[in-house]
């Protein structure tokens, strides 16, 4: 199988065990023409929106992209400017899955656990400005933002109560 394409099956599955994990619904489009990989969802929910959800681009790289208290990811123009629109019914993020170098590396199993070497990152790009760039735009990601069953669970409280991830 193509690296990259490795590297998009390996995100795909710590998407969806951090959502299993946090009990959500995932849905998969069949089609990724609006930069969305992903919804997450919770069924019913206590806040003032019933039934929430995010959308997200996923990414992974393993790339040197560690710089001190953050990541910097190059991401594609076109994607920037759809997921920093401020007027989508659904919420939307971008998560970056950082990977070791090595395939051999990324997935460490005994008898009693199995783990999955380095994790994600998420960000909200929800407003920023337009950019001049034509090919990339260099995204900072907090890596204390990692995309975990506690962020995402506090993500969808923040979105059921009105609020935004």
């Amino acid at each position: 199988m193509d690296p990259n394409k490795q590297k998009e099956q390996f995100s795909n599955a710590y998407l969806q065990a951090v959502a299993a994990t946090a009990g959500y619904n995932i849905c998969k489009p069949d089609v990724d023409d609006d930069s969305v990989d992903w919804g997450i969802g919770v069924r019913g929910g206590g806040g003032t929106i019933r039934s929430p959800k995010v959308d997200l681009q996923l990414k992974c790289t393993s790339g040197d992209i560690l710089k001190g208290d953050h990541l910097a990811f190059a991401l594609k123009v076109k994607n920037y400017d759809e997921l920093r629109c401020d007027d989508y019914q659904v919420p939307r993020i971008l998560v970056v899955v950082l990977v070791p170098d090595s395939v051999n590396d990324w997935l460490l199993q005994t008898e009693d656990s199995l783990a999955m070497r380095r994790c994600g990152y998420w960000v909200s790009l929800r407003g920023r400005g337009e950019t001049t760039n034509t090919e990339t735009v260099t995204i900072h990601l907090p890596k204390a933002d990692v995309f975990s069953v506690d962020s995402l669970q506090g993500m969808l409280n923040r979105i059921g109560n009105g609020g935004l991830p």
